[in-house]
């Protein structure tokens, strides 16, 4: 059985770890509402221009022809996994290598590679035998359009020198603080827009031609798909950090409790043992 002292060392272990946890909870929080407000603004503009694709789609001449479009037979793959670079975020990082797992169970080793945006994937994967063909790390949790832009020009330069031919991503859609969802998505080749709405009947007039400013928007398309992706993926991590700290938080709250009424009742059972010596003692005297 420990001692007072023994567990009133460990009371002041646990209140210092709460005082940790809560603190890393309120910087999550802190770091989950900017990068809301980040999703707010990146996701208006995604959508709007995929609109614009899908309209430049209805009114070209023909089909479009882009690099980007181009579906060839698949000799070498590359699948871009987006982790965080800390832990402390309950299952995020585990969830998102378990579906990388689940991708690569039937793929080469010869035949496929690995980009890893997150020091987490970097960790995971660095032992193993899949080919890292790149990493970026250093995010601090916050989205820097440097770093993705720098991913862009990798992945598309990549793609148009035939060094592979089919890219896809794994990145957490943020839904809201509590619920995110692992997306799975083709990165390139990129699916041709499908001309649906009430704007497929509309008489467009472009200047220049719709193919030469398809042909322009295509590399922002990229940009864009990789920033809104990074964007929630980093949203997700925030969400999942807060809760995490939140829970542990919490349950150093009642393994407080839970200690001190153990070190309570610990004392009382010294005081009265040293109550039952006095008058055990005295007992004796007057004998």
């Amino acid at each position: 059985m420990p001692t007072l002292r023994q567990v009133k060392k460990r009371i002041g272990s646990v209140i210092s770890t709460r005082q940790i946890t809560k603190a890393m909870e309120m910087v999550a929080a802190a770091k989950l509402r900017r990068a809301q407000m980040r999703i707010m603004e990146v996701r208006p503009f995604s959508e709007k221009l995929t609109q614009i694709l899908i309209s430049l789609s209805s009114a070209a001449s023909g089909e479009l022809v882009h690099p980007f479009f181009e579906k060839r037979e698949v000799k070498k793959r590359t699948l871009v996994l987006v982790t965080s670079d800390r832990g402390m975020c309950g299952s995020f990082n585990s969830n998102l290598i378990r579906r990388a797992e689940n991708w690569l169970a039937d793929k080469d080793p010869e035949t496929t590679e690995l980009i890893l945006i997150g020091k987490k994937g970097r960790d995971f994967y660095k032992k193993r035998q899949w080919p890292i063909a790149g990493f970026y790390g250093d995010w601090s949790g916050n989205l820097d359009y440097n770093k993705a832009t720098e991913i862009v020009d990798v992945l598309t330069k990549r793609f148009l020198d035939g060094e592979t031919d089919e890219i896809t991503m794994i990145y957490t859609s943020f839904i809201s603080t509590v619920k995110y969802r692992i997306v799975e998505t083709s990165y390139l080749p990129v699916e041709r827009p499908e001309t649906e709405g009430d704007d497929s009947h509309l008489d467009y007039i472009f200047e220049p031609e719709p193919e030469v400013i398809f042909a322009n928007l295509m590399p922002r398309y990229a940009l864009t798909k990789m920033v809104t992706a990074l964007a929630d993926s980093f949203a997700s991590e925030h969400g999942t950090r807060m809760i995490a700290m939140g829970a542990a938080t919490k349950n150093a709250g009642e393994m407080i409790e839970a200690l001190t009424l153990q070190y309570n009742k610990a004392r009382q059972a010294a005081i009265t043992k040293e109550l039952l010596d006095i008058v055990g003692g005295a007992e004796a005297l007057n004998d």
